[in-house]
């Protein structure tokens, strides 16, 4: 198989005008041509000056394929296709005795179980919250009524965080085994949209995930795993330095010398469980902040130009950095394209926002988070813990600030700007529920935060025209942009002090997204079937 990059085309080309520019590209007969599939189609929108085409990836084949390549040797687009399809690591001849625990069944569980499953190793999950149906109901309990179940809401239970998010299935990770792919393929016979396997920036949404994670829970079971909810690991059973075993909330105990730790970012009691019996951690960097809201239509037109609303292109997206006088960071972090900002928490008289989107992304609103990066050495030096300490207290600070309802505290960017509070509403009409209570943000982060997002605003607006729009609504508060700490492992893939537990994923500090967490799913399952094969 062959693969030939950079091939470009009107944006509104028929669908079956591929062929043809291939033939024309490659120079060769029709019958010449085998075979083709599209591996990846993007658009560059960076220079509005220029028609916006498509530009395309495709893995083909042809009848004389050395001949095409020595044609070609020189050219850098034409090329032979890297192989993607997945190799297991290993299959078990018969059902072992022993079964490995997976903790956690958000992407990287969900991946790991699965690989485990497809091995023989009939895998057993144990997940904190309920099956992703019911915990919907559960999200919806906060949002409209104001009632937070603490063990089932946007962060705990079937589908992890990523669940109720924009579903971005696109990472910047080195993937040199192509493991990213076997996510989508899996994600696809799962029931989502097949374009994910080629366009630039895939993405599934909230309503349409739900439902592709329970599909893979039953394939799971099919393959002989067992999926439990409502089951907290409280302890650990360890014998001089090996894992035996996990202790649920109930008391009942589950013996394997081979545990995956896929825990989401604000598994905090576990984060504590795990530190009192001493597993190796350490803080980590991580980021806070505001969600941004501005009408759709202006981050299109800002993007896009004339080709704003177009309906081969959907909502425009962006990506934004700025290095601020004071020495931080501030950056764009998770883009909800028409979306709507949500409520967050997982714990009780705390505020939280994120954002999700459908897969239609016809909300109003675009949203953002804008936040800025934060280090344990200058902002939070204490131990492994200090990083959830910081979280928890600027979570708290914002329940007050929102009216001790879970409303979230909000201004209007040109007010922020000017550091006054904001007393009306303008244009642009926040989407967060349970609501959102107008005034100051700037009591809600650290000073040099809010220094930072004030100076970035207007930097930014001059690379998305627009973007410090006065009546655009800041929303209070993103603290939960990543693992706070980060449960250390080694070339092995377990634990560093403790033997048999196989850290994985966001909450382990080693992904961040359902595609970089499905990925991690995928290494520590591949190093859970070669470890339990061989013993």
């Amino acid at each position: 198989m062959l693969r030939i990059t950079e091939l470009k085309l009107p944006l509104d080309h028929p669908e079956e005008a591929l062929r043809p520019a291939l033939l024309q590209r490659l120079g060769i007969a029709d019958d010449e041509l085998l075979d083709f599939t599209l591996f990846k189609r993007s658009y560059d929108a960076r220079k509005k000056s220029s028609e916006l085409q498509f530009i395309y990836t495709l893995d083909f084949a042809v009848r004389d394929e050395a001949a095409l390549l020595t044609k070609f040797r020189d050219d850098k687009h034409i090329g032979t296709a890297p192989d993607t399809a997945y190799k297991p690591v290993g299959q078990a001849a018969q059902p072992l005795q022993e079964r490995p625990i997976v903790v956690g069944f958000g992407p990287c569980g969900i991946f790991a179980a699965l690989i485990l499953a497809q091995a023989g190793l009939r895998p057993i999950v144990l997940e904190r919250g309920k099956e992703v149906r019911q915990r919907t109901k559960d999200t919806w309990g906060l949002w409209r009524k104001k009632v937070l179940d603490p063990e089932s809401n946007v962060q705990f239970g079937e589908g992890g965080a990523g669940t109720f998010s924009d579903g971005k299935l696109y990472s910047q990770i080195k993937d040199p085994k192509h493991l990213g792919r076997k996510v989508l393929q899996e994600f696809v016979k799962a029931g989502a949209p097949e374009e994910i396997l080629y366009v630039s920036k895939p993405h599934i949404g909230t309503f349409r995930l739900t439902g592709v994670v329970a599909t893979m829970r039953e394939e799971i079971k099919a393959l002989g795993g067992e999926v439990r909810f409502q089951q907290r690991v409280s302890d650990l059973l360890i014998d001089n330095g090996q894992l035996r075993g996990v202790v649920l909330e109930s008391g009942e105990q589950i013996e394997s010398r081979h545990v995956i730790l896929a825990l989401g970012h604000s598994s905090r009691d576990t984060f504590r469980m795990l530190h009192a019996r001493g597993v190796f951690m350490e803080a980590k960097p991580f980021s806070v902040g505001f969600r941004i809201e501005h009408p759709q239509s202006l981050i299109d037109r800002a993007r896009l130009g004339k080709y704003a609303g177009h309906p081969k292109l959907g909502a425009a997206d962006y990506k934004l950095v700025h290095h601020a006088r004071n020495g931080r960071s501030v950056y764009s972090f998770c883009m909800c394209p028409g979306g709507t900002v949500v409520a967050a928490t997982s714990e009780p008289e705390r505020v939280v926002t994120n954002g999700m989107s459908q897969y239609s992304r016809n909300e109003r609103n675009a949203n953002a988070g804008i936040v800025v990066g934060i280090t344990p050495e200058q902002d939070y030096p204490g131990g492994p813990l200090a990083g959830v300490e910081l979280q928890e207290r600027l979570e708290s600070q914002a329940y007050i600030l929102g009216g001790r309802s879970y409303e979230a505290p909000g201004q209007l960017v040109g007010d922020f700007i000017a550091g006054k509070p904001s007393t009306e509403w303008g244009s642009v009409e926040p989407s967060y529920k349970p609501g959102v209570k107008l005034g100051d943000l700037a009591p809600s982060l650290p000073d040099f935060a809010i220094e930072a997002i004030r100076e970035a605003i207007p930097a930014f607006a001059k690379q998305i025209k627009g973007f410090d729009l006065h009546d655009a609504v800041l929303t209070g508060i993103e603290t939960r942009t990543s693992s706070p700490l980060r449960i250390t492992r080694g070339d092995d893939l377990q634990s560093l002090n403790l033997k048999g537990l196989y850290p994985a994923g966001e909450g382990a500090g080693y992904a961040g997204g359902i595609l970089s967490a499905g990925v991690d799913g995928i290494r520590v399952a591949e190093a859970v079937v070669q470890e339990m094969l061989l013993c």
